[in-house]
């Protein structure tokens, strides 16, 4: 893992943190293709791999966007997500209309300093971690923050938004 003390270029998501005077720690590593998304931030960083969170955008039937920020290692529960969201249907955003609609892309993805403020949610899980780790909005750039302050600056709300261990492996299995 390598923590550079060297300048790094400042992401809308930095410039948030910094304007809002929240404290946040730094972390850079290699991105690749092959190992972009929480999984592949979560093996550049073992020793910090139980608090790295990924962030997912996804569209309701409404055409409304929503943020969900997960463990790295989870999976989505779609309908538990819909429910939250006061949504009959959800899905995944379009990976080509990611960028028109945050700002960001794949991989370099964060909840903070979206071209809006969509309604954000966080799964419940990030309430064991004092800080947790997610994109700073860039490939490569994560950013550690006190997770009572990411959640409020995005003014998220922390609910159960994952599939449990069972339901996977049934996906997995049928």
């Amino acid at each position: 893992m390598k923590h550079k003390k060297e300048k790094i270029a400042k992401t809308n998501a930095l410039r948030q943190l910094e304007k809002q005077k929240i404290p946040y720690i730094i972390h850079t590593y290699e991105w690749s293709e092959d190992k972009s998304g929480g999984l592949g931030v979560a093996e550049k960083f073992p020793e910090l791999a139980e608090r790295v969170f990924k962030t997912i955008v996804l569209k309701g039937k409404s055409k409304s966007l929503y943020v969900c920020v997960i463990h790295g290692e989870a999976h989505l529960d779609l309908k538990k997500v819909a429910k939250a969201c006061g949504e009959k249907n959800i899905d995944l955003l379009p990976l080509s209309e990611l960028e028109k609609e945050t700002g960001y892309i794949r991989g370099g993805c964060s909840p903070v300093g979206m071209k809006k403020l969509f309604k954000t949610f966080f799964d419940k899980e990030v309430e064991k971690f004092e800080k947790i780790i997610v994109s700073a909005g860039r490939r490569g750039l994560q950013m550690e923050v006190e997770t009572e302050k990411l959640v409020e600056i995005v003014k998220g709300t922390i609910v159960d938004l994952t599939m449990e261990e069972i339901e996977i492996l049934n996906v997995a299995v049928f």
